[in-house]
């Protein structure tokens, strides 16, 4: 039988708390576009964010990997305005159906939107300033990025057609515009209720009074509104727009008011229960305060939650993607429940519990690292998160997942093991036991044939294909083993013995499709035999692998990796199988739309080996894994001109990877509360976790570590438990060049 906590290198000791505080100095920068900032603006971390990191796309196919036939996945991040894990992300919309919307090259606005994420979901009552006659098949207006700017809780654009500088910000419920026109120009407002990412099949806008308008939209879920004017309404008009699925008919809203030299202000609250919530959410969050004291409340709140990590040293470059992956980490999951605490719950009941409701996290992606760092961060909002997945569990008789796996298990174990209280832990575990002991569609497909087989069987189909449709058997099997593990874990800390023995034991299924001739995983039929043919390197969404190909499935156990690398002769051959992980080139003829950007066969475009790098530290040979490590931060982030990803950000994930690789550690195992020690970026970084805090400071400007302390005491070897990171006092990082001499 495997033993719990594999990702434990070597041991620990824990030393005595040491509270260290030091100034951060931070020099002038000019950072990713933004120039001329006062020394007191220096020093405010807001001013480090670009929210256009991620917008712009990647063109270079050396970067890619192959010649795309289409834009590729590069960021889908939105640049609008904010507040942390908000129900309204206020953002522009240069095409909808386009991921989150605002794609960099575009020349167009058609609108504010009011949610988002990145998942081709959300953008929720979309609005637009408009002077003059409208147009109502085509009222967008051109921009240029020399007129907008975008910070932490703020956007602004100035819109050329119609002459309109356009402001907005945010509370957590609320988006405020704040729209100049032209001096006694005509002045509107278009609320285009027809259109979202999502299909939308029944809108409305009503006048209330003479500044107010309130209504819904209602597709895959009612969003309702309430928008209140600075000016009295002259008019609202309806004209048709075009035609939409189903023949029905399109139409527009427009809100007329009469000219004048005054800025128009409108505030929208937003609710997913009713306009009266929306109302009310406006009435609690705005209020009288003014559009300049939210926009400088919401760069505070930004502001105190960068501060919670502090960095010295580094590029300005380094800096300036280290707090925007920061802050883009912290957008999802979103709010959903009202300022009275109302939400509508999964049965579709409205309800109001001793919580803040959220929306499920985007567990395939962010299980990772974004939400470790959610529970390291803002634990409360953590906790929230997790009580808003059981609360949905309880409605469903299952825990949530999303989109593959079941990794609400590593969630919440990993949550409950960095010390989170705030959830029931007893009604957790018994929807993760269920999830993981009774198959069905809410949680774990081909679950019946796991448990008798050990292994999801692949089907026989003749020359599949990237979009080949099956059950991407090899995937399901490594991530059910590692979610087995999860359940295993939290199993133990609560008294389950012998459900924490099943699960363990279950947790070495993986072993099932490693073929040992080739040394990777590999499809298995229901009778046993490999998949044949076998084409390594081929990628595919669904047959055998989920969005990967052999390579870049085939070293997943953070669980157990000791035990994966015994599956190999001995450690000289997992060495070298690694060394072909990162070294054989990849073929620009395998072309699928999210896997791109590689190292040899590494992808960092994805996320399915974001932990792969790390691999070498099982045959002591952690400067190899800081050589790629180094690569990744700086080829993957901050590409082109300086606002692009490799990959789609997932919601926060692939951000988060490089805030911890960053500040020197990595959750190589989400579900232990461990992390890995790599080297920082940074000459010392103060973290603030809870009412703790705790200096990671580099000595030596090497990348092979030669030895880590925590307070005064030696740590034996390259892994920190979490306690030992909030408990133990300055974490000392020594390094070498790799080519010195001991």
């Amino acid at each position: 039988m495997v033993r719990l906590c594999h990702t434990r290198v070597v041991g620990a000791v824990v030393g005595s708390i040491v509270r260290v505080r030091f100034r951060l100095l931070l020099a002038s920068v000019v950072l990713l576009g933004f120039v001329g900032r006062s020394a007191a603006d220096e020093e405010r971390l807001v001013n480090y964010v670009d929210p256009f990191l991620g917008t712009a796309p990647l063109t270079n196919v050396a970067d890619i990997g192959f010649d795309p036939p289409w834009r590729v996945w590069a960021g889908l991040t939105f640049p609008g305005a904010s507040r942390p894990n908000a129900m309204v992300q206020l953002s522009p919309i240069t095409e909808f159906g386009s991921g989150a919307g605002y794609e960099y090259e575009d020349e167009v606005i058609h609108a504010f939107a009011h949610t988002n994420k990145g998942h081709w979901n959300l953008c929720h009552i979309p609005v637009l300033p408009v002077t003059g006659e409208i147009d109502a098949r085509d009222f967008g207006s051109a921009f240029d990025h020399q007129q907008e700017t975008a910070s932490p809780g703020y956007y602004q654009v100035f819109l050329k057609r119609y002459g309109v500088d356009a402001e907005l910000t945010t509370t957590l419920r609320c988006g405020r515009h704040r729209y100049a026109y032209p001096p006694m120009a005509d002045r509107a407002v278009v609320f285009n209720l027809a259109i979202s990412n999502e299909r939308i099949r029944e809108y409305e806008l009503v006048q209330v009074d003479q500044r107010t308008v309130h209504g819904f939209q209602y597709g895959r879920e009612k969003v309702c509104f309430s928008a209140r004017f600075n000016a009295d309404i002259v008019d609202v008009e309806q004209l048709p727009s075009g035609r939409r699925r189903g023949g029905r008919s399109r139409t527009v809203h427009v809100v007329r008011f009469a000219p004048s030299d005054a800025p128009l202000e409108m505030d929208l609250g937003l609710s997913f229960v009713s306009v009266e919530n929306a109302k009310l959410n406006l009435d609690e969050e705005v209020g009288d305060a003014s559009f300049d004291q939210t926009k400088s409340a919401a760069a505070a709140e930004w502001e105190e939650l960068l501060g919670k990590v502090r960095v010295a040293g580094g590029t300005d470059r380094q800096r300036g993607l280290f707090y925007s992956s920061l802050y883009r980490s912290f957008l999802w999951p979103a709010l959903r429940s009202d300022a009275n605490g109302q939400f509508l719950d999964a049965s579709g009941q409205v309800v109001s519990k001793d919580f803040d409701y959220y929306t499920n996290p985007s567990l395939w992606d962010d299980y990772r690292n974004k939400l470790v760092l959610l529970c390291m961060l803002t634990p409360d909002v953590a906790e929230n998160v997790i009580k808003s997945m059981i609360d949905r569990g309880v409605a469903t008789g299952f825990m949530p997942t999303f989109f593959h796996g079941d990794h609400a298990s590593a969630f919440i174990a990993g949550a409950y093991l960095r010390g989170l209280r705030g959830f029931n832990v007893r009604q957790a575990f018994e929807l993760m036991l269920k999830n993981a002991t009774v198959e069905s569609s809410r949680a774990r497909p081909h679950l019946d044939e796991y448990i008798e087989r050990g292994y999801v069987a692949t089907p026989s189909i003749e020359s599949p294909v990237v979009e080949t449709k099956a059950k991407a058997g090899v995937t399901k099997t490594l991530e059910y083993a590692y979610d087995d593990y999860a359940v295993a874990v939290l199993a133990r800390e609560i008294g389950e013995q012998e459900a924490a023995e099943r699960m363990l034991e279950r947790s070495n299924n993986y072993r099932n499709v490693f073929d040992p001739q080739a040394q990777l995983m590999r499809g298995r039929l229901a009778n046993g035999d490999w998949v044949e043919p076998f084409d390594d390197q081929y990628p595919y969404y669904e047959y055998m692998y989920r969005e990967a190909n052999a390579w870049q499935s085939s070293f997943f156990a953070p669980h157990d990796t000791e035990g994966l690398v015994a599956l190999f002769p001995d450690a000289a051959a997992f060495e070298r199988q690694l060394d072909r992980l990162f070294s054989i080139p990849w073929n620009p003829q395998h072309i699928a739309m999210n896997v791109n950007s590689f190292i040899g066969q590494y992808c960092h475009g994805n996320q399915p080996d974001h932990g792969f790098p790390y691999l070498y530290y099982w045959v002591g040979k952690q400067e190899k894994s800081q050589a790629i490590l180094d690569e990744i931060m700086d080829r993957f982030y901050g590409m082109d001109d300086g606002r692009t990803l490799c990959g789609m950000d997932d919601a926060g994930e692939m951000s988060a990877w490089y805030v911890f690789n960053a500040i020197g550690l990595y959750p190589y195992s989400p579900a232990d509360a461990e992390y890995l020690i790599c080297v920082p970026v940074f000459d010392e970084i103060q973290l603030r976790l809870g009412e703790g805090e705790v200096a990671i400071r580099r000595e030596g400007d090497g990348r092979k570590i030669v030895s880590v302390t925590s307070g005064s005491e030696p740590i034996a070897g390259l892994a920190i438990t979490h306690g030992e990171l909030i408990r133990g006092g300055d974490v000392l990082i020594r390094t070498k060049q790799a080519s010195d001499a001991p």
